[in-house]
């Protein structure tokens, strides 16, 4: 990266970009979404600004508001920050001291505005690495591979009928096309308008797309999202193809951090916030919020009160839902009740294994798994991470992460986690001969549900009130991001909605196109609309 840098992330003239800007990579046809225009800067007295929730993005809405001068104060429950890409240290029972997290976390190339947040600091994103594949397997034998898949739609998802086994002849002549029609033209929010009704097994249904084929592809999606595909809306599996397979020349190329979360990520990026001024306090719940006459706001968190003109609310569902409704006066009824509205999908299970013995080194650092009971997918940490890597060399060991998403609300944790260590044994059999020096098993519920019919009843970034935002990947945007993405512009989102109000221009976003790519394609979708 070359050239000056500007925070506001836009293209220069000589074509390089702002540490903080999200270079288009080679999609050409990236959408540029610039702010309002505005000042650099605040002018005058700093405006503070309450950001509630330290993941994503909160992180986000924080670092945009820093930057242009605003007196941020983020505040975190935990003792660590990045949400659920966070990480805190552990001691196992061979007395050393490592990083655990909630789990494996991809970092796609078109995660345009995610990766320029982590420009901030790292300016050629030096902290992650690329995995050479996404590979797929499934109980039956089948083997699936994004690696040899053309990156450039049509013929990515062309591409990966014809290279994928699960596909056969008999296959494609049983397909529906006009049922398919959809993913050829998706457009955001009209996505949720066709198809929100519909849960994303229904309309596989409907396409007749094959049984093995479905488990190796859409489940990568579903899953993504925590969710049973009878339960997930269609809209929101239909946006994920548009994303990675028909929408994006990315494809499903991506990058894990070298380093555990917190050292790669967000101690950075919060050092960075605090140069800008901002004030980032970890360990510090916020208990409460009052209106006050002039329409500031009063926060209540660790027993002392404080004072901000503006409110981010950067939370999961279960902690927006529970501060609202213990801050009475916030919002009107109506978004309240929304907010109340909100719920999370089922309970996931993250367990690592530090084990005495190595796995097989041709073993893929990340495998997507399917028909191994809960097992969904299974990661060899110290392929990629710094940390996990010196333990390895160290004890001559492996690191391995097993990931079980959509678990059975009354599922008994204990059975979950050994048949979870049962399957790894099945998949990778050299494991059973391992002794497991330590393991941690990690229960968590906090994940958004993005349910059939959700989507109209989802809270948006704009509130009733001027001077309170929400961000997080539960937030409607009606772009065409998902996920980690969905959280970082949803968090810069947030910030330009604040600072339009002082007049100053915020942060320019990039998304992957609003439409179907060719003319051709759009029409067909179009014509099949009709």
């Amino acid at each position: 990266m070359t050239g000056a840098h500007r925070s506001d992330g836009a293209p220069r003239p000589d074509g390089a970009y702002a540490s903080g800007g999200a270079r288009r990579g080679r999609d050409r046809q990236a959408r540029l979404l610039p702010p309002r225009p505005g000042s650099p800067r605040i002018d005058g007295p700093r405006p503070t600004t309450a950001v509630v929730g330290g993941g994503i993005a909160g992180l986000a809405a924080a670092t945009a508001l820093a930057e242009r001068g605003v007196g941020v104060t983020l505040y975190e429950r935990e003792a660590y920050l990045g949400g659920r890409a966070g990480g805190w240290p552990v001691d196992l029972a061979d007395g050393s001291t490592v990083t655990m997290s909630r789990g494996f976390h991809a970092f796609f190339r078109q995660y345009y505005n995610l990766r320029g947040l982590l420009r901030r600091t790292d300016p050629r994103l030096q902290r992650l690495t690329a995995l050479p594949d996404y590979p797929l397997r499934h109980s039956s034998g089948l083997r699936d591979s994004f690696r040899h898949v053309p990156r450039t739609p049509p013929w990515s998802a062309l591409g990966f009928a014809a290279l994928s086994p699960s596909f056969g002849l008999r296959d494609l002549r049983a397909l529906r096309p006009l049922a398919a029609l959809p993913l050829l033209d998706v457009r955001v929010p009209e996505v949720y308008e066709r198809l929100d009704g519909t849960s994303a097994h229904d309309f596989l249904e409907a396409v007749r797309f094959p049984e093995k084929a479905r488990h190796l592809a859409f489940e990568v999606f579903s899953r993504s999202f925590f969710t049973d595909p009878r339960e997930l809306s269609a809209a929101e599996m239909v946006l994920m193809f548009h994303i990675y397979f028909l929408g994006s020349a990315e494809g499903l190329l991506f990058d894990v951090p070298r380093a555990p979360f917190p050292a790669a990520l967000w101690d950075p990026l919060a050092d960075y916030v605090r140069r800008h001024g901002g004030d980032v306090r970890t360990a510090t719940a916020v208990e409460h919020i009052a209106r006050t006459p002039d329409g500031a706001y009063v926060l209540t968190a660790g027993g002392a009160q404080r004072r901000h003109d503006t409110v981010v609310l950067a939370l999961d569902a279960a902690g927006l839902r529970s501060l609202v409704g213990r801050s009475g006066q916030l919002g009107d009824a109506p978004w309240r009740e929304r907010i109340q509205r909100l719920r999370t999908a089922p309970p996931f299970l993250v367990t690592r294994l530090w084990l005495d013995r190595p796995v097989d080194p041709g073993r893929p650092g990340f495998l997507g798994t399917s028909g191994y009971g809960g097992l969904d997918n299974i990661s060899v940490l110290e392929r990629w991470e710094d940390e996990a890597a010196r333990w390895a060399a160290r004890t001559g060991g492996s690191v391995v992460e097993l990931h079980a998403y959509a678990v059975r609300p009354d599922a008994s944790r204990d059975v979950e986690q050994k048949r979870l260590t049962e399957e790894l044994h099945r998949v990778y059999p050299e494991t059973r001969r391992a002794t497991v020096v330590d393991a941690r098993h990690e229960w968590r519920q906090d994940c958004p549900s993005f349910p059939v019919g959700g989507y109209r009843d989802r809270p948006t970034v704009r509130t009733p009130e001027p001077g309170l935002v929400l961000a997080g990947d539960l937030v409607r945007t009606d772009l065409p991001v998902a996920l980690m993405e969905r959280a970082a512009t949803s968090g810069f989102l947030a910030a330009n909605a604040l600072l339009e109000r002082w007049g100053v221009r915020g942060q320019t976003l990039w998304t992957v196109p609003n439409q179907g790519r060719g003319a051709l394609l759009r029409a067909l979708a179009r014509w099949g609309g009709g």
